[in-house]
């Protein structure tokens, strides 16, 4: 959702509150495309703090389902939205050499709501997530859940290496 900033530059001190929520039904970033379990709304406050800036406040709530790192079950992440940012609004701001920076969300005095919920939930994206801390994962050989039963795969995991020493056994156990 793009927010027409004109009418809160016009005067300093201009204020005015705005309801947001994520668009579509996907978060997409590097890691691939997530489902949103829960969207918002997140409150956002504009100021208009003078000089063409403005203050950027928000708090809400945004859920994403994200796969288990051991069984890939989808496990429901809650993202706290705490917006307290300062932005510069002048088309002039930036140098013309220089890229715009990667967080900027304000192009000719419109704001980029969905840009700027994209960054806040990639800041607290978790390094590692688990449906439970004992989470036994899949097996390795045929891909069932261990957390809801086992399978029948062998379980014995023998070092390659020791792979010819394990055969000269087997041979002397037929004599």
């Amino acid at each position: 959702m793009l927010i027409d900033l004109s009418g809160i530059l016009a005067r300093e001190g201009e204020q005015k509150t705005f309801s947001i929520s994520p668009e579509g039904e996907y978060f997409s970033c590097q890691l691939g495309d997530f489902a949103y379990a829960e969207k918002g709304p997140v409150t956002l406050t504009v100021t208009h703090t003078g000089k063409q800036a403005v203050t950027l406040e928000g708090e809400g709530k945004v859920s994403i389902w994200i796969p288990c790192a051991r069984c890939l079950e989808p496990v429901e992440v809650s993202f706290a939205i705490s917006i307290d940012e300062e932005a510069d609004a002048r088309p002039d701001s930036r140098k013309e050499g220089e890229e715009m920076d990667e967080d900027c969300c304000i192009h000719d005095k419109q704001l980029d709501t969905e840009q700027l919920l994209h960054n806040e939930i990639l800041i607290q994206w978790p390094m590692r997530v688990l449906c439970k801390e004992d989470c036994k994962g899949i097996c390795s050989r045929c891909g069932k859940n261990l957390n809801k039963g086992t399978c029948d795969c062998d379980t014995a995991e023998l070092d390659p290496r020791m792979a010819v020493i394990s055969d000269i056994f087997k041979n002397f156990k037929e004599v």
